[in-house]
């Protein structure tokens, strides 16, 4: 099962999620940016997104539990934000991954195409990738 985020899952998603302050994660689940997802009521992971420019949406975070990874599930979780985004108008949706990471086959495998980069200082280059939405 896929749904957004509630207030309920705050405690869970603040275990997992260590990239995001807590005001920021209570503000993500407040604007439904996170998207939750289960398996016969066991959490298996989440998606978190914003706007970037204001009006792309961007896909921020998206975390598999290490035991359903590679079984199919993220490219469900993603399918659905993407309906989702469809549904709300979108014509586009974007992420990015570090370069030495195995990300960027995943998103590839699901339609994503490179569109640019971005080189912080000590950092590996982080791609950004595109999808259209049709």
């Amino acid at each position: 099962m896929i749904r957004y985020a509630a207030e309920k899952d705050f405690e869970l998603l603040s275990k997992y999620d260590k990239h995001i302050c807590e005001t920021e994660l209570r503000n993500c689940i407040k604007t439904e940016r996170i998207l939750t997802m289960f398996n016969d009521d066991i959490f298996i992971g989440w998606l978190r997104f914003n706007l970037f420019w204001d009006n792309i949406p961007f896909m921020n975070m998206l975390y598999l539990l290490e035991d359903y990874r590679g079984k199919g599930y993220g490219s469900r979780l993603v399918s659905f934000w993407e309906q989702e985004m469809i549904k709300s108008k979108y014509k586009m949706v974007l992420t990015s991954t570090q370069s030495n990471e195995q990300a960027q086959f995943f998103y590839r495998k699901i339609g994503y195409v490179d569109c640019g980069s971005l080189l912080l200082p000590d950092e590996p280059l982080e791609i950004i990738l595109l999808k259209k939405l049709v």
